[in-house]
């Protein structure tokens, strides 16, 4: 099972071509949508929605898979329930790159500051990141840096932002879920 979240952009034609996509390597791909407005909100919704979407499976490895700020929350929601995750293009600094998108961009840093201390090193190589070197929203290179001690990090050459073709990368994915 794929539980797939995406990034801010929730009506985005986009996320249904990924979720298709996935389908090539899981038949069991789950869109979990939350608002992207209401950060404290989010993360308890998603939560919730996660832990029913394991309870109700008889998946051994379910996999948790985000674009952007999806990418954000999977990140911290599969940390929590003990998952593996990709991350990709993940935005992970919203309290600064949302400003004047969402309604409250300060709950990030919140939520960062509340979070488990270290986490990323309680996680280590319990997620796999995939990068775009053409993204047109971030600055990958920090989120290399950020990143790279504690995760694989694969770069891609050719898409964007949003990530519309995973087709290059879904074997890594799925080798990385069988890891």
């Amino acid at each position: 099972m794929i539980l797939y979240l995406h990034g801010f952009d929730a009506t985005s034609p986009g996320n249904h071509e990924k979720i298709r996509q996935l389908g090539f390597i899981d038949d069991d791909v789950r869109l979990i949508s939350y608002s992207t407005r209401h950060p404290r909100h989010d993360m308890q919704h998603l939560l919730n929605e996660v832990q029913k979407q394991i309870k109700f499976s008889d998946d051994k490895k379910p996999l948790m898979i985000g674009v952007g700020l999806g990418g954000y929350w999977v990140e911290r929601i599969a940390f929590l329930a003990g998952l593996k995750s990709v991350m990709i293009n993940p935005n992970l600094q919203p309290e600064d790159t949302m400003v004047g998108h969402i309604d409250r961009p300060e709950e990030y840093a919140d939520i960062g500051q509340k979070c488990v201390a270290s986490f990323r090193g309680k996680n280590k190589d319990k997620a796999l990141v995939i990068l775009s070197r053409e993204d047109e929203k971030l600055d990958n290179t920090q989120t290399d840096l950020c990143l790279k001690d504690y995760y694989q990090i694969i770069w891609d050459e050719e898409q964007e932002h949003k990530f519309p073709s995973l087709g290059a990368h879904l074997q890594a994915i799925k080798s990385f879920n069988e890891s």
